[in-house]
């Protein structure tokens, strides 16, 4: 089993929704492999489908001042913050090629994260009652996911050099006593997010059993080469 990851770079929250919505309906079609869209986002404010307004704690004319999009979307979830420095993944996976098992899915998204912490020096782990990985009680990376015809969209969000004063015009998750925290806030210094890029597919293979294409063109043609990461 394989999958094709494309590296985005820095995006528009919209126009990454809209990608993911058309390799959605491919994936569904069996037109495309599993894939893996790797990328940073402009600042934006996502609210999931169970999130509340009140976990937003800045008025919108605060967050167009600040050039912050506001979306409302169709993930799980409540209530988070993407922008530049911060590592976003949507897979679009069928996961009935993967058990049809959707909370062993999300704990694979976890245990990648949190090797590739680990080959950073940080000691992160889960929270039982909450999709995410965290250092001690501080958010580094949060999950979210929407789920149709056993097809994922939606992902996950790791800290590595965001700007963590953004997250003050929010309560994270919809977490009031929790804050988050990001590689290059524990670490010191600014980490290059190649490596983390790097390190992440290196573990997403291995968690998910699988060899991974790099695609060489836009994810809708499909176009990539074989690469399988070597674990160090």
């Amino acid at each position: 089993m394989n999958y094709v990851v494309y590296w985005l770079g820095l995006i528009d929250y919209q126009n990454a929704y809209h990608l993911q919505r058309k390799l959605f309906c491919n994936r569904r079609d069996g037109r495309i492999p599993d894939t893996l869209l790797l990328l940073e986002h402009l600042p934006t404010i996502t609210v999931g489908k169970s999130g509340r307004l009140e976990n937003i704690l800045a008025s919108r004319e605060q967050l167009v001042q600040r050039g912050i999009s506001l979306v409302f979307i169709d993930r799980g979830g409540d209530v988070t913050y993407h922008g530049p420095g911060q590592l976003v993944g949507y897979p679009i996976f069928d996961l009935k090629g993967w058990g049809r098992d959707a909370h062993r899915y999300i704990r694979n998204l976890e245990e990648a994260i949190i090797r590739t912490l680990n080959d950073f020096s940080i000691k992160s782990g889960r929270d039982r009652s909450h999709a995410g990985v965290w250092v001690k009680d501080k958010e580094i990376a949060a999950i979210g996911l929407s789920l149709s015809k056993w097809i994922t969209m939606h992902g996950f969000a790791l800290n590595v050099n965001t700007d963590l004063a953004q997250f003050s015009l929010i309560n994270p998750c919809g977490f009031t006593n929790r804050r988050a925290t990001s590689i290059a806030h524990l670490l010191g210094q600014e980490i290059p997010m190649a490596k983390v890029k790097e390190r992440l597919l290196v573990h997403f293979a291995a968690v998910f059993h699988t060899d991974i294409a790099i695609g060489t063109d836009n994810p809708i043609k499909g176009h990539y080469e074989r690469k399988t990461p070597t674990v160090v």
